[in-house]
């Protein structure tokens, strides 16, 4: 299984396949098709709760519960297509970016790729799964390029893979989430002024226990951070505010189970986003961010 990070299911001989987010308290899976003209449209999609403890830190602790609520979600979402992608934690990736010389084979590429990932990967070739990609010409000239590495331990790819097959699945691609993101913003990008164009723009991603940053510019990451807070977090919040039990923030039956806003969630949630804006703005020569785009996937009615 090769990593990749191109998500286009879009080219016409592409064959289908849907996205799978496996994280530690649900499964969420979504399906596109292109609307026209390449504009993607939410087709289907379910997301079903996991046992508490199934996915512990990103790792598959109980195959057997992931792939009951795999299964129980691809049976919600009604559909033929059995080719689906996923994606690691971005903290199961080791990944760098290198100069190679331009104009090589993808033999000689390959080799060039294994030596220098010798000096970073902390662990044997022959214990990972290794993939690259060339991202363009090097900022020093156009006689080398910019080669980006990623790398992975095994089992944690082939965890995810065994979820699949045992689900009746066909892994076809395997991502980093935070490349998946970023690609994901991709379909959005023309949405902004000039497209984005010399913007900084932030992608927040917030789990159940963790809040991903990343910060964007010319379609280049300038910045990433990883906060130890999350939607569960935000939930226990609220039941020592108001004194309620563990489902009944997760699933109010109507306004009047919803309390008033908390300021001591919303303030805390914005004070670790502005904490980790600030660590960026005063660790980078980076200008000020333009805009602040929220991917959260852990609120009451959809946990992460």
């Amino acid at each position: 299984m090769q990593l990749t990070f191109d998500l286009d299911i879009f080219r016409p001989k592409t064959p289908p396949l849907f996205g799978m987010d496996i994280s530690s308290s649900s499964v969420k899976l979504v399906e596109l098709t292109d609307a026209g003209k390449g504009n993607p449209r939410v087709e289907r999609y379910a997301i079903e709760a996991l046992p508490k403890d199934a996915v512990l830190d990103g790792n598959i602790a109980n195959l057997d519960a992931v792939v009951d609520s795999v299964q129980r979600g691809w049976k919600r979402m009604a559909t033929r297509t059995r080719n689906v992608a996923l994606a690691l934690p971005t903290a199961a990736v080791i990944t760098k970016k290198i100069i190679v010389p331009a104009g090589l084979r993808e033999e000689e590429l390959e080799i060039q790729v294994e030596t220098e990932a010798n000096q970073y990967i902390p662990f044997a070739l022959e214990e990972v799964n290794l993939d690259f990609q060339v991202v363009g010409p090097s900022p020093s000239g156009p006689e080398e390029v910019e080669v980006l590495i990623a790398a992975s331990r095994k089992e944690k790819v082939e965890d995810r893979v065994a979820v699949a097959e045992a689900s009746g699945l066909k892994a076809v691609v395997m991502d980093v989430e935070s490349y998946a993101i970023q690609a994901s913003f991709e379909l959005i990008q023309e949405q902004f002024p000039d497209h984005g164009k010399d913007q900084n723009i932030a992608l927040v991603d917030l789990g159940a226990n963790v809040m991903n940053i990343t910060v964007l510019r010319n379609e280049q990451t300038v910045y990433t951070r990883e906060q130890a807070f999350g939607g569960s977090q935000l939930t226990q919040d609220i039941m020592r505010q108001y004194g309620m039990s563990q489902e009944k923030p997760k699933r109010p039956n109507g306004p009047g189970d919803c309390p008033r806003t908390s300021n001591l969630t919303c303030c805390d949630l914005s004070w670790r986003t502005r904490r980790s804006k600030c660590s960026g703005r005063c660790s980078s020569s980076s200008p000020r961010l333009n805009t602040l785009r929220w991917n959260t996937s852990c609120s009451p009615a959809a946990p992460r």
